[in-house]
């Protein structure tokens, strides 16, 4: 004889439904807080760029972005970021903006900035290692930060540029300042470049592009930023993005004849979780088209 499914069974089921809901929820913040955050990301892109000369064939560039030191960002996970970049024995290293996070350049970020100095300079003592400001470093102190990148030898490159020669030919990488701030200068920088070799631009907002890109002057832009969200739902995407980094949140886009990136980042700000989202090293090999 079959047994009626009663108002009893019912609620019983209902409350095991909600006991794995709830547990499921759990979990998942969980993962997103302490699990996804320490997974790091290592994205390997070939590109190909028109104006790479071949005895830049196979020059091996690795992106790092938005650490935000002074938020969860700490010396021993720094530590671990640096030791995964060493293992990608890349040619050089860029960083896009946003070392330290905000609001105000406090106890707690002097304290963050003697870890980045004290955890970055074995990198730099290695490798030539490139980088920009971001909003977040002009909303604790742009100085404060620079006086910590000059100490541990990365070169700031805001509305300048670093050209690397090989053989005769050269490959030049840019940088602006912070757009979000105003900061950008880019006719200062096209003035400054010269007319031959590829040529790189390191902007910290990815949505720059549609600027940087109508030059013509550049074969790839490589931004941060968004964070990629942070939190990517299936079928929805990233429901929270910055301005200025909505049009090309993560990944490579085809912006005119410009390549453009956008790493995803190894630090959080505000919200210390990711959720399909793994925070990023991006190393390029570069390739003549």
């Amino acid at each position: 004889m079959k047994r009626k499914f009663s108002r009893r069974d019912f609620l019983k089921t209902a409350g095991y439904l909600s006991l794995l809901s709830i547990a499921a929820g759990v979990g998942g913040l969980r993962y997103g807080m302490v699990v996804e955050p320490e997974t790091l990301d290592v994205n390997e892109v070939k590109i190909k760029l028109p104006h790479l000369s071949r005895q830049f064939s196979g020059y091996r560039l690795a992106q790092l972005s938005d650490l935000h030191m002074g938020g969860w960002m700490d010396g021993e996970r720094l530590r671990k970021v640096v030791d995964v970049v060493r293992e990608q024995h890349p040619d050089m290293v860029v960083i896009t903006g946003d070392f330290f996070n905000g609001p105000v350049w406090n106890e707690k970020l002097v304290c963050a900035a003697d870890e980045f100095v004290a955890e970055l300079s074995p990198l730099t003592a290695d490798f030539t290692v490139l980088g920009v400001l971001g909003n977040h470093d002009y909303w604790s102190d742009a100085a404060e930060a620079r006086k910590a990148l000059e100490r541990c030898g990365v070169i700031e490159i805001g509305n300048s540029f670093y050209s690397v020669e090989r053989e005769g030919e050269q490959l030049h990488i840019a940088g602006v300042d912070d757009i979000w701030y105003g900061h950008d200068d880019l006719d200062s920088v096209l003035s400054k470049l010269p007319e031959t070799g590829e040529a790189i631009l390191l902007a910290h907002e990815p949505d720059f592009a549609d600027i940087s890109a109508k030059s013509g002057r550049f074969g790839l832009q490589l931004s941060g930023h968004s964070h990629g969200g942070q939190i990517v739902l299936p079928f929805v995407g990233a429901p929270v993005l910055p301005r200025l980094g909505k049009k090309y949140p993560s990944g490579l886009y085809k912006v005119g004849d410009m390549w453009q990136y956008t790493n995803r980042g190894v630090g959080m700000a505000d919200l210390f979780i990711r959720i399909n989202c793994l925070p990023e090293i991006t190393v390029f090999t570069l390739q003549p088209a």
